[in-house]
Protein backbone atom coordinates (compact mmCIF):
# COMPACT_ATOMS: atom_id res chain seq x y z
CA UNK A 1 0.00 0.00 0.00
CA UNK A 2 1.41 3.35 -0.72
CA UNK A 3 1.83 6.01 1.24
CA UNK A 4 -1.10 8.87 1.19
CA UNK A 5 -0.98 12.63 1.45
CA UNK A 6 -2.53 14.24 4.55
CA UNK A 7 -2.77 17.67 5.49
CA UNK A 8 -2.55 17.76 9.09
CA UNK A 9 -1.02 14.79 12.00
CA UNK A 10 -0.26 14.40 15.56
CA UNK A 11 -1.47 17.90 17.17
CA UNK A 12 -2.42 19.56 14.14
CA UNK A 13 1.20 19.69 13.50
CA UNK A 14 1.91 19.71 8.97
CA UNK A 15 3.11 16.44 7.76
CA UNK A 16 2.60 15.00 4.16
CA UNK A 17 4.74 11.53 2.70
CA UNK A 18 5.96 12.31 -0.14
CA UNK A 19 4.31 10.97 -3.29
CA UNK A 20 8.44 9.39 -4.32
CA UNK A 21 7.96 6.87 -1.60
CA UNK A 22 5.06 5.31 -2.83
CA UNK A 23 6.64 4.18 -6.07
CA UNK A 24 10.37 4.07 -4.43
CA UNK A 25 11.81 0.47 -4.86
CA UNK A 26 15.37 0.80 -4.47
CA UNK A 27 17.26 -0.11 -1.38
CA UNK A 28 19.34 3.21 -2.22
CA UNK A 29 17.89 5.00 1.33
CA UNK A 30 19.24 7.96 -0.39
CA UNK A 31 16.72 7.74 -2.74
CA UNK A 32 14.40 9.13 -0.29
CA UNK A 33 15.86 12.40 0.05
CA UNK A 34 14.31 15.55 -1.73
CA UNK A 35 16.10 16.61 -4.72
CA UNK A 36 18.56 13.42 -4.98
CA UNK A 37 19.47 11.97 -8.02
CA UNK A 38 18.27 8.37 -9.16
CA UNK A 39 20.22 5.88 -7.52
CA UNK A 40 22.59 3.57 -9.38
CA UNK A 41 20.32 0.54 -10.02
CA UNK A 42 23.26 -1.55 -9.28
CA UNK A 43 23.30 -0.32 -5.38
CA UNK A 44 22.55 -2.96 -2.97
CA UNK A 45 21.61 -2.52 0.53
CA UNK A 46 23.84 -4.22 1.88
CA UNK A 47 26.76 -1.54 1.11
CA UNK A 48 24.34 1.70 2.31
CA UNK A 49 27.23 2.39 4.71
CA UNK A 50 29.16 5.20 3.27
CA UNK A 51 32.60 6.12 5.04
CA UNK A 52 33.09 9.23 3.55
CA UNK A 53 30.18 10.49 2.46
CA UNK A 54 29.59 14.44 3.08
CA UNK A 55 26.97 15.78 5.74
CA UNK A 56 23.91 17.34 4.27
CA UNK A 57 24.39 21.26 3.84
CA UNK A 58 21.09 21.65 5.77
CA UNK A 59 21.93 18.62 8.32
CA UNK A 60 24.46 19.03 10.83
CA UNK A 61 26.18 16.25 12.28
CA UNK A 62 24.95 14.49 15.21
CA UNK A 63 25.83 16.12 18.91
CA UNK A 64 26.54 19.26 17.43
CA UNK A 65 22.72 20.99 17.99
CA UNK A 66 22.16 22.63 20.95
CA UNK A 67 19.56 21.19 23.98
CA UNK A 68 16.40 21.96 23.30
CA UNK A 69 14.09 22.39 26.27
CA UNK A 70 10.98 20.80 25.43
CA UNK A 71 12.55 17.86 23.74
CA UNK A 72 14.75 14.79 25.73
CA UNK A 73 18.57 15.30 25.96
CA UNK A 74 20.29 13.54 23.15
CA UNK A 75 17.02 13.61 20.86
CA UNK A 76 16.76 16.44 19.07
CA UNK A 77 19.06 15.05 16.43
CA UNK A 78 15.75 12.83 15.34
CA UNK A 79 13.62 15.93 14.90
CA UNK A 80 15.75 16.23 11.62
CA UNK A 81 15.07 13.04 10.01
CA UNK A 82 12.47 11.24 7.95
CA UNK A 83 14.75 8.29 7.25
CA UNK A 84 16.55 6.21 10.13
CA UNK A 85 18.31 3.67 9.01
CA UNK A 86 19.45 0.43 11.74
CA UNK A 87 22.12 -1.85 10.30
CA UNK A 88 22.61 -4.91 12.77
CA UNK A 89 26.13 -5.67 13.39
CA UNK A 90 27.86 -9.37 12.27
CA UNK A 91 28.16 -11.04 14.99
CA UNK A 92 31.62 -14.14 14.20
CA UNK A 93 31.78 -15.64 17.29
CA UNK A 94 27.93 -16.55 16.81
CA UNK A 95 28.63 -17.36 13.31
CA UNK A 96 31.23 -19.99 14.62
CA UNK A 97 29.72 -21.26 17.41
CA UNK A 98 26.14 -21.48 15.94
CA UNK A 99 24.78 -19.70 19.15
CA UNK A 100 23.21 -16.53 20.20
CA UNK A 101 25.07 -13.29 21.02
CA UNK A 102 23.81 -10.07 22.45
CA UNK A 103 22.89 -8.19 19.06
CA UNK A 104 24.09 -4.83 18.51
CA UNK A 105 22.85 -2.78 15.95
CA UNK A 106 24.30 0.81 14.45
CA UNK A 107 21.11 3.78 13.97
CA UNK A 108 22.13 5.80 11.05
CA UNK A 109 21.16 8.57 8.96
CA UNK A 110 20.04 8.69 5.46
CA UNK A 111 23.43 9.11 4.30
CA UNK A 112 24.95 6.12 6.51
CA UNK A 113 26.93 7.78 8.93
CA UNK A 114 25.81 6.28 12.42
CA UNK A 115 24.09 8.86 14.70
CA UNK A 116 23.33 6.15 17.95
CA UNK A 117 24.69 3.17 18.72
CA UNK A 118 22.68 -0.26 20.52
CA UNK A 119 23.64 -2.65 22.50
CA UNK A 120 21.67 -5.70 23.96
CA UNK A 121 22.02 -6.72 27.66
CA UNK A 122 20.80 -10.13 28.32
CA UNK A 123 22.37 -13.58 30.14
CA UNK A 124 23.08 -16.43 28.43
CA UNK A 125 20.89 -18.27 29.99
CA UNK A 126 17.79 -16.18 28.47
CA UNK A 127 19.27 -16.27 24.90
CA UNK A 128 20.09 -19.69 25.09
CA UNK A 129 16.81 -21.08 26.65
CA UNK A 130 14.04 -18.26 26.07
CA UNK A 131 15.71 -17.89 22.84
CA UNK A 132 13.63 -14.83 21.03
CA UNK A 133 11.39 -14.27 23.49
CA UNK A 134 14.35 -13.52 25.84
CA UNK A 135 13.89 -10.44 28.05
CA UNK A 136 16.55 -8.24 27.74
CA UNK A 137 17.93 -4.27 28.06
CA UNK A 138 18.73 -2.49 24.95
CA UNK A 139 20.47 0.71 25.75
CA UNK A 140 21.33 3.33 22.93
CA UNK A 141 24.15 5.87 23.09
CA UNK A 142 25.07 8.62 20.84
CA UNK A 143 28.78 8.95 19.13
CA UNK A 144 29.96 10.88 22.62
CA UNK A 145 29.16 7.38 24.31
CA UNK A 146 25.95 8.88 26.39
CA UNK A 147 22.93 6.75 26.94
CA UNK A 148 19.86 8.32 25.12
CA UNK A 149 17.16 5.69 25.12
CA UNK A 150 16.75 2.38 26.99
CA UNK A 151 14.55 0.05 25.39
CA UNK A 152 13.32 -2.84 28.33
CA UNK A 153 11.76 -5.70 26.56
CA UNK A 154 10.34 -8.33 29.68
CA UNK A 155 9.41 -11.93 28.98
CA UNK A 156 6.36 -12.03 27.36
CA UNK A 157 4.59 -14.51 24.98
CA UNK A 158 4.34 -14.68 21.24
CA UNK A 159 1.72 -16.64 19.66
CA UNK A 160 -1.35 -15.78 17.52
CA UNK A 161 -3.18 -18.47 19.86
CA UNK A 162 -2.92 -16.81 22.98
CA UNK A 163 -4.00 -13.43 23.32
CA UNK A 164 -2.88 -12.56 26.57
CA UNK A 165 0.40 -11.42 28.15
CA UNK A 166 1.44 -10.67 24.64
CA UNK A 167 4.94 -8.81 23.51
CA UNK A 168 5.86 -5.65 24.86
CA UNK A 169 8.36 -2.68 25.03
CA UNK A 170 9.06 -0.23 27.27
CA UNK A 171 10.83 3.32 25.70
CA UNK A 172 12.85 5.53 28.05
CA UNK A 173 14.25 8.64 27.11
CA UNK A 174 15.91 10.03 28.89
CA UNK A 175 16.75 6.68 31.08
CA UNK A 176 14.98 6.59 33.97
CA UNK A 177 12.19 8.56 32.13
CA UNK A 178 9.13 6.43 29.86
CA UNK A 179 8.05 8.34 27.31
CA UNK A 180 6.17 5.78 25.60
CA UNK A 181 5.32 1.82 25.02
CA UNK A 182 5.21 -0.78 21.41
CA UNK A 183 2.62 -3.19 22.40
CA UNK A 184 1.97 -5.77 20.36
CA UNK A 185 -2.24 -6.24 19.64
CA UNK A 186 -3.84 -10.06 19.33
CA UNK A 187 -4.59 -10.79 15.49
CA UNK A 188 -5.44 -14.52 14.15
CA UNK A 189 -4.07 -13.26 10.62
CA UNK A 190 -1.39 -10.23 10.65
CA UNK A 191 1.48 -9.04 13.45
CA UNK A 192 0.27 -6.00 14.87
CA UNK A 193 1.23 -3.46 16.95
CA UNK A 194 0.36 -0.15 18.83
CA UNK A 195 2.72 2.93 19.27
CA UNK A 196 1.66 4.13 23.49
CA UNK A 197 2.33 7.49 24.90
CA UNK A 198 3.68 7.35 29.06
CA UNK A 199 -0.07 6.94 29.73
CA UNK A 200 -0.41 3.22 27.20
CA UNK A 201 -2.56 5.43 24.63
CA UNK A 202 -2.44 4.42 21.43
CA UNK A 203 -0.97 6.51 19.19
CA UNK A 204 0.08 4.74 16.04
CA UNK A 205 -0.42 1.37 14.32
CA UNK A 206 1.79 -0.75 12.73
CA UNK A 207 0.29 -3.70 10.32
CA UNK A 208 2.66 -5.98 9.02
CA UNK A 209 2.08 -8.63 6.13
CA UNK A 210 0.36 -11.93 6.94
CA UNK A 211 4.13 -13.57 5.57
CA UNK A 212 7.04 -12.23 6.98
CA UNK A 213 9.50 -14.15 4.99
CA UNK A 214 10.02 -11.83 2.67
CA UNK A 215 10.36 -14.48 -0.23
CA UNK A 216 13.81 -13.09 -1.61
CA UNK A 217 12.62 -9.34 -1.11
CA UNK A 218 11.86 -6.36 1.67
CA UNK A 219 9.35 -6.88 4.10
CA UNK A 220 7.40 -3.96 4.60
CA UNK A 221 5.22 -3.21 7.96
CA UNK A 222 3.30 -0.31 7.16
CA UNK A 223 2.72 2.71 10.04
CA UNK A 224 -1.04 3.80 10.15
CA UNK A 225 -3.21 5.96 12.20
CA UNK A 226 -5.10 4.75 14.90
CA UNK A 227 -8.19 3.37 13.06
CA UNK A 228 -5.99 2.11 10.28
CA UNK A 229 -7.57 4.22 7.59
CA UNK A 230 -3.99 6.31 6.48
CA UNK A 231 -1.03 4.84 5.75
CA UNK A 232 1.87 7.65 7.34
CA UNK A 233 5.27 5.81 7.22
CA UNK A 234 6.87 2.20 7.43
CA UNK A 235 9.46 0.44 8.95
CA UNK A 236 11.04 -2.43 5.79
CA UNK A 237 13.11 -4.99 6.59
CA UNK A 238 15.41 -5.16 3.70
CA UNK A 239 16.55 -7.83 1.94
CA UNK A 240 20.46 -8.24 1.91
CA UNK A 241 20.93 -10.95 -0.21
CA UNK A 242 20.94 -14.79 0.41
CA UNK A 243 24.30 -15.20 2.18
CA UNK A 244 23.70 -12.68 4.41
CA UNK A 245 20.55 -13.44 4.96
CA UNK A 246 21.33 -17.34 5.35
CA UNK A 247 23.96 -17.53 7.22
CA UNK A 248 24.23 -14.64 9.42
CA UNK A 249 21.74 -13.22 11.82
CA UNK A 250 22.79 -9.53 10.76
CA UNK A 251 19.65 -7.71 9.54
CA UNK A 252 19.17 -4.05 8.01
CA UNK A 253 16.15 -1.96 8.40
CA UNK A 254 14.54 1.35 7.41
CA UNK A 255 12.02 3.16 9.25
CA UNK A 256 10.48 5.97 7.17
CA UNK A 257 8.24 8.12 8.72
CA UNK A 258 7.09 12.29 8.88
CA UNK A 259 10.16 14.42 9.64
CA UNK A 260 7.80 16.69 11.56
CA UNK A 261 6.91 13.73 14.16
CA UNK A 262 7.62 13.71 17.81
CA UNK A 263 10.85 12.81 18.55
CA UNK A 264 9.88 9.99 21.46
CA UNK A 265 7.52 9.08 18.97
CA UNK A 266 10.67 8.21 17.00
CA UNK A 267 12.31 6.68 19.34
CA UNK A 268 9.63 4.43 20.09
CA UNK A 269 9.35 3.26 16.28
CA UNK A 270 13.36 2.51 16.82
CA UNK A 271 12.57 0.04 19.79
CA UNK A 272 9.63 -0.92 17.15
CA UNK A 273 12.06 -1.68 14.79
CA UNK A 274 14.13 -3.79 17.15
CA UNK A 275 10.90 -6.18 18.28
CA UNK A 276 10.11 -6.42 15.00
CA UNK A 277 13.65 -8.02 14.81
CA UNK A 278 13.47 -10.06 17.40
CA UNK A 279 9.85 -11.52 16.70
CA UNK A 280 10.25 -12.29 12.34
CA UNK A 281 14.41 -12.12 11.83
CA UNK A 282 16.40 -12.93 14.73
CA UNK A 283 16.83 -16.54 13.19
CA UNK A 284 18.63 -16.32 9.72
CA UNK A 285 16.01 -18.55 7.58
CA UNK A 286 13.33 -16.59 9.01
CA UNK A 287 14.59 -13.91 6.98
CA UNK A 288 14.02 -15.39 3.88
Amino acid sequence: MGFKSNSTYLCGVPSVCGSDAQNHKSRDPSGFLPGAPDPDPSFHVSSFIPRNQLWQPDLPPPGSLPPTANLPPGLEYLSQLDLIIIHQQVELLGMILGTDTSNKYEIKNSLGQRIYFAVEESICFNRTFCSTLRSCTLSITDNSGREVITVNRPLRCNSCWCPCYLQELEIEAPPGTVVGYVAQKWDPLLPKFAIQNANKEDILKIVGPCATCGCFGDVDFEVKTINEKLTIGKISKYWSGFVNNVFTNADNFGIHVPADLDVTVKAAMIGACFLLDFMFFEHSLAGL
